[in-house]
């Protein structure tokens, strides 16, 4: 009976890792429809009675300003280029904060962040954090930084509703993702922490605070070279 397990657990495995590793390579060159949150979301509007708000568009890093790759660099993961998936120092800075009761938002890299969006459902767990340092590790691999932004600007929320670079451009500021200003980018990276709450246009005091610390970090920022 116990080897019967064994022989079924370790065919469980064969075949998730198989398959695991095939969906990274084509998603290497393959554009990503839909990810599990924005079918999670659209579940809720659904379940809350309304319309489902779903607005998201695909286009090539290069018709993705680099002011946005910049500013999400500037805010979301500061050794994006240089870290190979995890950025260590920053994950050991936020515990700390959070053993002294303030949160640090900077654990997670951009790696981790699309790793998670990508192939995984949202919530916290063990299971959850082991299998996103499992896809890390892989489109960190596979991917390269250059797949890992574009997917990263082509998946995440930025709205209620709003996925993705073009989208939010068009969303926030009537405009293209390739014509976003220095000052528009940084609008978008500074809602992405809650970006159903926080407005990049018309915003908080709050946010726009965010947008000049994060302007001052991009400026900092040379050419970026995948």
């Amino acid at each position: 009976m116990m080897k019967k397990i064994v022989r079924w657990i370790w065919k469980v495995l064969l075949w998730f890792f198989g398959l695991s590793i095939v969906s990274v390579i084509i998603f290497k060159w393959v554009p990503i429809p839909f990810t599990p949150l924005m079918v999670t979301r659209i579940i809720e509007f659904k379940l809350d009675g309304g319309d489902a708000i779903y607005s998201h568009k695909w286009v090539p890093l290069e018709e993705i300003s680099p002011n946005l790759q910049k500013a999400v660099i500037a805010s979301e993961d500061g050794n994006f280029l240089e870290h190979s998936g995890f950025d260590f120092k920053a994950m050991q800075k936020a515990y700390k904060s959070n053993q002294k009761g303030r949160k640090l938002k900077g654990g997670s890299t951009i790696s981790q962040q699309t790793a998670k969006n990508v192939f995984l459902w949202q919530g916290r767990s063990y299971v959850r954090k082991g299998l996103e340092a499992y896809f890390t590790v892989l489109i960190e691999l596979i991917w390269g930084k250059k797949r890992i932004m574009e997917v990263y600007l082509n998946s995440i929320e930025m709205g209620n509703g709003v996925y993705g670079a073009q989208e939010a451009a068009r969303h926030w500021y009537s405009t293209t993702a390739k014509d976003l200003t220095p000052r528009e980018a940084a609008g978008i990276a500074a809602i992405l922490p809650n970006p159903r709450k926080f407005k990049a246009s018309n915003s908080s005091s709050y946010i726009n605070g965010r947008k000049d610390k994060i302007l001052r970090v991009m400026r900092h920022i040379g050419k970026i070279e995948y």
